[in-house]
């Protein structure tokens, strides 16, 4: 049974992706709880969540937009997380790039006793090799931040695919909530940079990262400032 985990689903624009990714997720893992925060889709995401809800108690929906609440990938994390009730809490992309089969090595992990178990990306396929050449530059510029600042780390710090317990999230939020850059998408990296290293057990499950099927990615200049801003808050 899966009914101390939650997982957490940030979307813009993911009709397709969503309910195939949803699906699987409520059909393979008994007992696990979905919560879907949308961003201001446009595209049918928020109809199709809520009609998922509706049929089945286990996935919530969360309409930000209606809100009128601050976009942003990782304000979306905080808000989904904040409505958890488990001991556990997972962010995956709804993109279907992250692999839902590895969910069960991530709750493993954390109910052995890892604080952060990150699924981290081996091998990348599908990028363009501008992509790799600016995706390996800001990786090197945020292992030196977190290494200047004493900070934890892993495998893989700006993964978008991880788990952690919900209480050890939701304090260092509170304590700290300037640090995670709302509007930015590296919520791993904001919490990392707040825990000493050495404070926290960190896990780490290898895995292939394969590109879109479906949608638009949404990494451009606007992400790499508020991952610049990451890194000097």
């Amino acid at each position: 049974m899966y009914d101390d985990i939650t997982v957490i689903l940030p979307t813009l624009n993911e009709a397709r992706s969503l309910p195939i990714l949803a699906g699987y997720l409520l059909r393979k893992y008994p007992g696990i709880r979905v919560i879907v925060v949308d961003d201001g889709s446009s595209d049918g995401t928020r109809r199709k969540a809520m009609a998922m809800a509706k049929r089945n108690k286990s996935l919530r929906f969360y309409d930000r937009k209606r809100y009128g609440l601050e976009k942003g990938l990782t304000n979306s994390i905080i808000y989904g997380i904040s409505k958890s009730r488990t001991r556990f809490v997972i962010a995956m992309d709804a993109d279907l790039q992250h692999p839902p089969e590895l969910i069960p090595k991530i709750v493993d992990s954390l109910r052995s006793g890892c604080e952060i178990a990150v699924a981290c990306r081996s091998t990348v396929v599908g990028w363009e090799l501008y992509r790799k050449i600016v995706s390996k530059i800001l990786i090197s510029i945020g292992y030196a931040v977190l290494i200047m600042r004493g900070s934890a780390r892993c495998d893989d710090i700006f993964s978008g695919f991880f788990g952690t317990k919900r209480s050890l999230f939701i304090k260092e939020q509170r304590l700290r909530g300037a640090a995670f850059i709302g509007p930015g998408y590296k919520v791993l990296f904001d919490l990392l940079k707040q825990l000493p290293a050495g404070s926290v057990k960190t896990c780490s499950i290898p895995y292939v990262f394969h590109g879109r099927k479906y949608g638009k990615s949404k990494a451009g200049a606007t992400q790499a400032f508020f991952l610049l801003k990451s890194f000097l808050s």
